[in-house]
């Protein structure tokens, strides 16, 4: 599948391209309207991919096979189903990371809006080579380990119950100012956005600004959210190719998502009580896998059903809180 895997990445690189190189070179703060149009072109996109699954899979295009298939059974519809949970699952636990990116942002680091975009961007760019890592890592003890399913299951379990016992995002506040700390034994570090670039020069010498730090901070969270969401997509697929399609793609759409819904974190109240649930019935999955497996298309509609619920319970506690004042 080497020709697949070239398409793909050529595909990516050129969406990444067309999005920092062309279409916001200018930093400026995005629109509601703008952000939602794109949320909603990234989500199309990502859902879209799942018709070329479908193709490669069905077809057995360059020897492609859906693994726990027979051989000779049309794996099309299986692979688009199973794509399509991964990205759903994927796109549900980015949530719980744009809670997290919306207070590094506006309350540890203040970083104005217009630059948060750019931000994003890199740090999404950093997201993606830290994900195919740890995604081949855990597909390798997948296929490997049979054991690591208990205690994958076992983490997965015990985050949805954190998450569900938590009122807040409990992350440790003191996080940044170590990194900081961290930093400043290495590299000379100026406050302030300065135009919102991440080096200057500064008396002949060299200097990473604020701006840098928050990218540093991003990324190390985005490594802690992956130790979810890597064990998650496992219980969907041992797929190689279904898990790192569904995860780049989540992440992509992740930016104009993030500007769609920081301004709306509080309407969304029983969303992460939904994720907690997500993840402890995924836990479960992962943990009773010899003994039940449910089938494809009963997994994608659980996610669904669990995403929207939680969705659902949210807006309508909104408009009562709304229609209270």
């Amino acid at each position: 599948m080497i020709w697949f895997w070239l398409g793909f990445f050529a595909l990516v690189a050129l969406l990444l391209a067309l999005d920092l190189g062309v279409l916001h070179r200018k930093a400026k703060e995005p629109t509601l309207k703008s952000a939602a149009l794109w949320t909603i072109a990234w989500v199309a996109l990502g859902l879209s991919f799942a018709g070329v699954v479908y193709l490669i899979y069905e077809n057995h295009w360059m020897g492609a096979h859906l693994k726990g298939c027979p051989p000779g059974h049309a794996d099309g519809g299986d692979a688009a189903i199973t794509y399509v949970s991964a990205y759903l699952l994927e796109q549900a636990l980015s949530v719980d990371n744009i809670f997290v990116i919306a207070l590094i942002f506006n309350e540890k680091f203040r970083v104005p809006v217009k630059y948060q975009h750019r931000v994003l961007f890199w740090g999404i760019l950093g997201a993606i080579v830290f994900r195919l890592v740890m995604l081949g890592g855990g597909a390798y003890l997948a296929a490997r380990f049979e054991w690591i399913f208990y205690i994958f299951g076992a983490y997965l379990a015990y985050q949805g119950l954190k998450l569900l016992r938590e009122g807040d995002d409990g992350d440790d506040e003191d996080s940044d100012s170590w990194v900081l700390r961290q930093l400043r034994k290495f590299v000379r570090i100026v406050d302030g956005d300065h135009g919102g670039k991440f080096r200057v020069t500064i008396d002949g010498r060299s200097a990473l600004t604020m701006i840098a730090v928050c990218l540093v901070v991003i990324e190390l969270t985005d490594i802690v959210f992956a130790m979810d969401s890597i064990p998650a997509v496992l219980s969907v697929s041992q797929e190689t190719f279904i898990m790192v399609t569904s995860n780049i793609f989540a992440i992509m759409g992740l930016r104009s998502l993030y500007f769609v819904l920081q301004g709306a974190m509080a309407k969304f109240q029983y969303l992460k009580i939904a994720l907690g649930v997500l993840l402890i019935a995924i836990g479960a999955k992962m943990v009773a896998h010899k003994w039940y497996d449910p089938g494809h298309l009963i997994s994608l509609l659980v996610i669904a059903g669990i995403i929207a619920a939680g969705v659902i319970a949210s807006v309508i506690a909104s408009r009562r809180a709304s229609h209270a004042r």
